[in-house]
């Protein structure tokens, strides 16, 4: 069975969801838009700390794991991705982070006509419903709850030591400037979770022009040619398809848009002879430049029961958080995966941040899982701009299969000496008086960690994504490139991809936020070329 729209959009994540509202505005553009996950009916996708318990629930996140990484004792290493509308920006940490100016004029220095700081700001703006209200830097009345944490004892105390250790107060990253210590903000709105599934979808769904299909797995792009006419897909047992008068836009993210590009005929040519998979168009950096942001932990047991641990463990605790967020929307369970953020330079030569930490006032053994039993908070630091490169490579020609992920974290001495220097900075603001004295220990990486090659061997042994996979499907001229300016598919028409695989270096900060702004500029530029095409 088939049938035919003027768009297919698949993947209902943090772009998709963008692109399938801005579309469907026009009453007279027909929009189907695909998503292999269920609807976002479980309770936990809207509680902002229900992260905790989703981002590795396989029936909601894909429960993608890497090869064992070399430099990171041949761990393979968890990967979780959203598998429900509003994907990632259902399960993800909430924080609202854009990335640097520097970002995007490089994008735009690369040859990306369109995306200097100055084009983009606009759709960061128009997306956002920031709790402030608007400014020259944000937008007052979008569809994307942006609000603030609350203050905390906690908190404050390692605000100020970080400035005793000579990082300036920044009550504002998506600002002027990103550099400095302060409150995060979160995709949250009235306590509540704000996914591009309810900013941006459900606003949209009652539109008679826009279907959405859940539960529907892509499984090849429909070509004629070199021109992708539709989509084939998996639904309750059935294979089906859709057809496109206009184009098609692949919105999976960074593992699933290049998995479904090779699966199609896509890519390297070798890889995909390998497979069995007929070439259509040797595209070789299909899957390639693979980037991502690998973490270290520092996690210490505080004097004060001031952490989430101590507010679990308690019953009487427990309660009275849920009775809290059930009658006011505030409370405990309105956190999400970073309470304080700091941006710092390791080197005084750089232009702009290099590492970013994420202050929690929890801790865990591992991300996901269950909090420790002492009053506990965690320090996590993350390189910004990572040097190594990896890549996202199909097993076989079967969709179901997941493919190959090999990130090479830690690939580069840059690299791994960012990340040290990071450590070191974790332990010189914990040192500070604003902070010592409420810290009892160093749970890890531990006193007995203490040089250099200490230090380094736990960056390899203990680190872990942070959830930020990118760049495997990126924008640019070069041989390696997969898609134009436009973010249209080289050497396919009409076919584009629409999310964070398309940026050719990761944005400097958490990425949910860059992948909204590509969805609206995204849809901007189907509807301007849809109207040029119209005029001749």
């Amino acid at each position: 069975m088939s049938d035919t729209f003027d768009y297919i959009v698949v993947g209902a994540g943090s772009s998709g969801c963008v692109v399938a509202n801005r579309l469907s505005e026009d009453a007279g553009t027909r929009v189907l838009l695909l998503e292999a996950g269920p609807r976002d009916t479980n309770p936990w996708l809207h509680i902002p700390v229900g992260y905790y318990r989703t981002i590795f629930d396989e029936r909601i996140s894909w429960g993608y794991e890497t090869e064992p990484v070399p430099e990171c004792g041949n761990r393979r290493i968890k990967w979780p991705r959203g598998k429900v509308l509003g994907g990632c920006s259902a399960i993800n940490g909430l924080v609202y982070m854009r990335g640097q100016s520097q970002d995007y004029d490089h994008w735009r220095q690369l040859g990306n006509a369109g995306w200097g700081y100055d084009d983009v700001l606009p759709y960061f703006r128009r997306s956002e419903r920031q709790s402030r209200g608007a400014d020259d830097y944000h937008g007052g009345d979008g569809m994307l709850g942006v609000s603030d944490v609350p203050r905390h004892p906690l908190c404050e105390a390692w605000i100020s030591a970080a400035e005793q250790a000579g990082i300036a107060r920044n009550d504002d990253f998506n600002g002027a400037v990103q550099e400095g210590v302060g409150y995060f903000q979160l995709t949250t709105w009235n306590g509540r979770r704000s996914s591009t599934a309810v900013a941006f979808l459900r606003p949209a769904r009652n539109r008679a022009n826009l279907a959405v299909e859940t539960e529907a797995m892509a499984l090849e792009v429909i070509l004629e040619g070199r021109r992708a006419v539709g989509i084939r897909y998996r639904q309750g047992g059935q294979v089906k398809e859709a057809r496109a008068r206009g184009e098609v836009i692949l919105s999976g993210g960074a593992i699933n848009s290049p998995q479904l590009l090779q699966l199609s005929g896509i890519g390297s040519s070798d890889l995909l002879r390998t497979h069995g998979v007929k070439v259509v168009h040797h595209l070789p950096g299909v899957g390639e430049n693979l980037q991502d942001h690998y973490q270290i932990r520092s996690v210490y047991e505080c004097t004060r029961p001031w952490t989430v641990n101590d507010e679990v463990r308690n019953p009487l605790l427990k309660v009275k958080a849920g009775l809290q967020w059930l009658t006011s929307r505030s409370g405990p369970l309105t956190v999400g995966a970073g309470h304080v953020g700091l941006f710092a330079r390791t080197r005084p030569e750089l232009e702009s941040p290099d590492i970013q930490f994420h202050f929690i006032r929890f801790s865990a053994e591992r991300p996901g899982e269950g909090l420790h039993p002492f009053s506990g908070f965690t320090a996590s630091v993350c390189q910004l701009r990572p040097e190594s490169r990896g890549h996202i490579r199909i097993r076989s020609t079967d969709p179901l299969e997941k493919p190959e992920i090999q990130p090479n974290y830690l690939d580069t001495q840059v690299d791994r000496q960012t990340m040290l220097d990071g450590m070191k900075l974790a332990r010189k603001i914990i040192a500070q008086p604003a902070i010592a004295p409420i810290v009892r220990r160093e749970v890890y990486p531990g006193p007995s960690v203490e040089t250099d090659g200490d230090l380094l061997q736990y960056v390899r042994e203990a680190g872990t994504t942070i959830f930020h996979p990118s760049c495997t499907c990126k924008m640019g001229r070069d041989a390696m490139a997969v898609v134009d300016d436009r973010l249209r598919v080289h050497g396919i028409e009409r076919l584009r991809v629409a999310d964070a695989s398309i940026m050719p270096t990761v944005v400097s900060g958490n990425t949910n936020a860059g992948c909204i702004m590509i969805g609206e500029k995204c849809a901007d530029m189907l509807r301007e070329d849809a109207r040029r095409s119209q005029a001749a």
